[in-house]
């Protein structure tokens, strides 16, 4: 297994194992989880970052890292595919540049709440699947697990039932958190090679489903 692969299996061990920590220790989840308000009064700005490292719950974990892996392996083919040196690395920027990306909105809206707390990777994660649509629109992703549907049509229902959910602010789901990091995970990739957008757009109007 090479160092691509294995980057990708280290980032899954450390979330994983801190997470189940935090499972037993409450106090690891309060340190580490996302809070606007003390990351703007206290200065607690690893806050942006850590909260990637612990979940909720099993189930909140396990989907993560199981999403994580399946599409992980792919973006670092793709990458390997795309730039002639340091897909690992690019993808390790990927991830973790994402958990700091897809909360900015949500810091700005809850700095002056200091009961607003948020845990998980799903930002990240979010973004990792949606740097797979770019390369590949049309590969099809499992919609609930079950039906296959076209990565291109997926994402644009995953981003517009997102930003409708984080408008209506029904639930305890960073959906900001879901919609910023997809987006980010489109651009990504584009940043480092523009030439990938002419790609993206090619393979659009190929319709090779």
């Amino acid at each position: 297994m090479n160092l691509s692969l294995n980057i990708n299996l280290i980032i899954i061990i450390v979330v994983s194992l801190i997470s189940i920590a935090g499972f037993s220790r409450p106090v690891i989840v309060d340190r580490l989880r996302f809070n606007a308000w003390q990351i703007i009064n206290r200065n607690e700005y690893y806050r942006m970052l850590s909260y990637g490292l612990v979940h909720g719950s099993w189930m909140h974990l396990l989907i993560n890292m199981f999403v994580l892996y399946s599409f992980g392996e792919a973006v670092l083919y793709y990458f390997k595919a795309a730039f002639v040196t340091g897909a690992a690395i690019r993808y390790l920027i990927l991830f973790v540049s994402a958990l700091g990306i897809s909360t900015l909105a949500t810091l700005i809206k809850e700095k002056d709440n200091p009961h607003y707390n948020a845990v998980g990777a799903s930002g990240a994660v979010s973004a990792v699947v949606f740097s797979s649509i770019l390369f590949a629109p049309y590969n099809p992703i499992l919609f609930f697990g079950i039906i296959p549907v076209p990565g291109i049509i997926f994402g644009v229902l995953y981003l517009i039932y997102s930003k409708s959910m984080a408008g209506k602010n029904l639930d305890n789901i960073g959906h900001d958190a879901h919609y910023y990091g997809a987006l980010y995970g489109l651009i990504f990739p584009i940043l480092y090679e523009p030439s990938l957008a002419i790609h993206f757009f090619n393979r659009l109007m190929s319709f090779n489903f």
